[in-house]
């Protein structure tokens, strides 16, 4: 087990920023890490990182306790934080050196051109790093976070400031690394995390509220299906309740009405039921899932 917490607590004063909270990343797997502002990622990234300290709970990296053995874990972590710190006067190559000589990196030189390479630095590696764009600095902390070859790597908010470009190419970056190792990282940008994860773990005022496969959340949501359907002719929006697996039904204008449901097919079978029926004419019919934007607001929103 690359990462794995139990019972985490963290308090501040009467708050509980994260509450006990519990869960496993395998090696290999790239994990999002979601919630609204305030929910208590950053918070959760920082312990496990052993740069905060837990009010209760355990936190292991690799099976080592990051609390009893913080250099050790450290040794296994590479961490970009949101707040992306950066020694502006040094030039790019100078810093990488600087965090390369920290880990007692072998052979820096050879370590410190791919880990440019990798990240995509090497148009802009001969600048002070004040003179990069926001975009630029944010891969020389995650090429600070590479330089050593960690086993994990916890990114926090890795694709901020970047332009489309910039976060395809960093998207691609992160997929590589998680092939053989284990990520796990936030984001703002959902459809990023849909691009590059499997599963997803939600968090929400300090307790997580979904650890699943993406594609399970969506399933088990009772609204992760919307069938659109209109029809020729006018009809009342009460035709079509009373249909089973329906939880919401909105009505649009034009004789177009949307279905919520956790069952496509059985809605589509049953409106055209209801058409033969009541000889009525189907213009339309089609359906779509729900996102991932969907499935976080139905369960942050609150």
């Amino acid at each position: 087990m690359s990462i794995e917490v139990n019972n985490l607590l963290k308090e501040y004063g009467e708050q509980k920023a994260v509450n006990n909270i519990s869960f496993k990343i395998n090696k290999g797997e790239i994990v999002g890490f979601l919630g609204p502002n305030g929910a208590g990622k950053s918070t959760t990234m920082k312990i496990i990182t052993g740069y905060l300290q837990q009010t209760g709970g355990e936190a292991f990296v690799c099976g080592i306790n990051v609390a009893e053995q913080p250099l050790e874990t450290k040794k296994k972590i590479g961490y970009l934080p949101e707040l992306n710190a950066l020694y502006y006067d040094m030039y790019v190559r100078e810093y990488l050196g600087f965090v390369a000589e920290v880990h007692a990196i072998k052979d820096p030189k050879s370590k410190i051109e791919n880990v440019i390479d990798t990240v995509g630095l090497t148009v802009e590696s001969k600048k002070k790093i004040g003179q990069l764009s926001k975009g630029y600095k944010q891969r020389v902390g995650l090429a600070a976070a590479l330089i050593h070859d960690p086993e994990v790597l916890i990114l926090d908010e890795p694709t901020s400031g970047l332009d489309p470009n910039q976060i395809i190419e960093i998207r691609e970056v992160i997929k590589k690394q998680g092939q053989n190792k284990t990520v796990l990282f936030s984001s703002h940008i959902l459809q990023e995390v849909e691009a590059i994860c499997d599963r997803v773990i939600i968090i929400n005022k300090g307790q997580i509220v979904a650890d699943d496969k993406l594609s399970n959340l969506q399933k088990s949501n009772k609204e992760s299906h919307i069938v659109i359907v209109q029809f020729k002719e006018a009809i009342d929006k009460n035709r079509l309740t009373g249909m089973k697996q329906v939880s919401k039904i909105e009505e649009a204008e034009h004789n177009l009405f949307k279905l919520h449901t956790s069952d496509p097919e059985a809605v589509r079978k049953q409106i055209l039921e209801l058409a033969l029926q009541q000889q009525l004419n189907i213009l339309s019919l089609q359906s779509e899932s729900r996102s991932l934007e969907d499935v976080f607001r139905s369960l942050t929103h609150n």
